[in-house]
């Protein structure tokens, strides 16, 4: 406190010195600059302040920091840095948090559990890891003490609990965040992803099997909803059962948008196949709503069969729209990805192979099997590679006999790196390339996907056990990416000048990682003690800066 009071008055043009007077009750120094009348040559002073309050040590401390002898020369030892906490990361997220209103969304009134869901909020963004592991953060952290947490910290009372009181607000942060974010007319993004849980989930009416997207087959799982502005900007989660398709949850959540956050008129986006033809015909009459999807290869094939559309449309340079007869409301955007083309071109040859080669060992076999087995291991083998709509088989006198559908792969292959854009948009509200561009904005959401489920935030493992656990673990994750979307929104300018390749340094993990650099510490000068935060680098600096933070 003095030290910086000191400081600012040291800047005066005439040099200062502390005169200690000790024939009071308490000793007083005062802040002295002296100087001689020009007219009688006398010497004369003028005082600046008056430090109180401290022991006559400390002010002999402050004197010979006058003097420019803070530490006495012949004790090197008299000056230690102890105590050494993280700061700069903890401090930074969570001014962050505050300047986003975060604090006052969670709940209108400064209780002890909105300050601790804050720094499980932060704590998500900055370390990561289980909720007890954060709780145990304090000894090497200044993050719960930032958040008005003194001392020890019990992971029940100040993590548990909280995350229970936060459950019962989710809807109404929500709420508060669409209000926020999401205007009348506005494109709403929305995409499911699953997680999925190691461990014993018995009792669990969410954590269930059903289709991983992340390919890990065996597990258990729960299905994440995640609703986001037209520029990724999250503003609402929805936990699900595990065996949940994405068609399910789009009525609901259409519902959602328009009941709960008030939203009368809506583009509604939502990834390849949630608009199913019942879907369709449930929001076909829903006034003020519009949506923006893809056709799934089963769609794409039954328009070119009635004659909709035709293969030679589709083109890498230029948008073909098309109109069903049918449908005369749906517009639908034909566009071809030579990328995407080659890839799925060699991921079927690669699939039809590994297929060839297992039914291969069977028809092989030198004893004849029974043919309810044989059918058995040959469904397994084709839902395994996905491949038993190109597959013709049969069983005959225990024998396997198999050939490939040509016909059917040559007219697959037709349709590799297709793909068609459909929606209800008017053309006078979006043209057909910004129909396109907004399905592809997607991307912010698959993102955003990536950041909760990878290093950044490790929405898993989840180590709770309770369903209602679950949902406000998730739910805090969810509030830890708003805070990490808005910092790196940003951060901008950091990221764009950076390098490519081997020359990039900048990711949010490493921003995070110098900001953990600033350090407070307990600082000790000849007995006194005094806390002193470390003076940032100019990167840190310059992350400080952008973020519009100040130490």
């Amino acid at each position: 406190m003095y030290y910086q009071y000191i400081v600012a008055i040291m800047k005066t043009a005439r040099p200062l010195h502390l005169e200690i007077q000790t024939h009071r009750s308490n000793p007083v120094g005062l802040i002295r600059s002296s100087y001689r009348d020009p007219d009688t040559q006398a010497v004369k002073h003028t005082q600046h302040g008056r430090i109180t309050g401290v022991s006559l040590d400390q002010l002999k401390l402050i004197q010979a920091a006058f003097q420019g002898e803070v530490v006495p020369k012949d004790d090197p030892g008299a000056f230690k840095c102890t105590n050494s906490k993280e700061y700069g990361a903890s401090y930074a997220v969570l001014e962050m948090a505050r300047q986003l209103d975060l604090d006052t969304l969670l709940y209108s009134r400064n209780e002890p559990w909105v300050r601790d869901c804050l720094a499980m909020i932060v704590g998500r963004v900055v370390y990561a890891g289980s909720k007890l592991a954060l709780s145990n953060q304090w000894k090497n952290s200044a993050l719960w003490e930032l958040c008005g947490v003194k001392g020890d910290v019990d992971v029940e009372d100040h993590c548990y609990q909280p995350m229970d009181r936060l459950l019962e607000r989710q809807k109404a942060i929500q709420r508060a965040l669409a209000k926020k974010h999401l205007r009348n007319g506005q494109v709403v993004l929305y995409d499911i992803t699953s997680s999925y849980f190691e461990g014993d989930y018995e009792q669990s009416d969410i954590v269930l099997f059903g289709y991983n997207r992340d390919g890990k087959r065996g597990h258990e799982q729960v299905v994440l909803g995640l609703l986001c502005d037209e520029r990724g900007c999250p503003v609402g989660i929805e936990l699900f059962a595990g065996k949940t398709q994405d068609a399910q949850t789009v009525i609901d959540k259409i519902q959602e948008l328009r009941q709960e956050y008030g939203l009368s008129e809506v583009t509604f986006v939502g990834d390849r196949g949630m608009i199913t033809q019942a879907n369709a015909q449930k929001l076909e009459n829903v006034q003020g709503l519009h949506t923006i999807s893809a056709l799934t290869h089963g769609q794409m094939f039954d328009l070119l069969e009635r004659k909709v559309i035709q293969l030679e449309l589709f083109d890498e340079k230029k948008i073909a729209e098309v109109t069903d007869p049918q449908k005369p409301r749906q517009r639908y955007c034909l566009c071809r990805n030579p990328d995407t083309q080659a890839r799925e071109t060699a991921t079927r040859q690669r699939l039809l192979a590994l297929t060839r080669q297992g039914l291969d060992k069977l028809v092989k076999r030198k004893k004849k099997s029974a043919p309810d087995k044989l059918g058995s291991q040959v469904g397994r083998l084709l839902q395994k590679y996905k491949m038993g709509k190109f597959i013709q088989w049969e069983v005959k006198a225990g024998r396997l006999e198999y050939q490939l559908k040509e016909e059917h792969i040559t007219q697959e292959q037709l349709f590799d790196g297709c793909y068609i854009i459909s929606s209800t948009v008017t053309a006078s509200q979006m043209k057909s390339t910004e129909v396109v561009e907004t399905y592809k904005s997607l991307a912010f959401v698959e993102q955003a996907f990536r950041t909760l489920k990878t290093v950044a935030l490790e929405i898993r493992p989840v180590y709770h056990k309770k369903d209602d656990r679950i949902r406000s673990h998730v739910f805090l994750c969810m509030l830890a990416y708003y805070v990490y979307w808005h910092m790196k929104q940003r951060l901008h300018p950091l990221f764009e000048k950076d390098g490519k390749g081997k020359n990039r340094e900048w990711t949010m993990e490493n921003v995070i990682e110098h900001l953990r650099g600033i350090r407070q510490q307990q600082v000790s000068v000849a007995g006194t003690e005094f806390e002193q935060i470390s003076q940032p680098t100019e990167q840190q600096q310059q992350i400080l800066d952008l973020l519009g933070i100040k130490l």
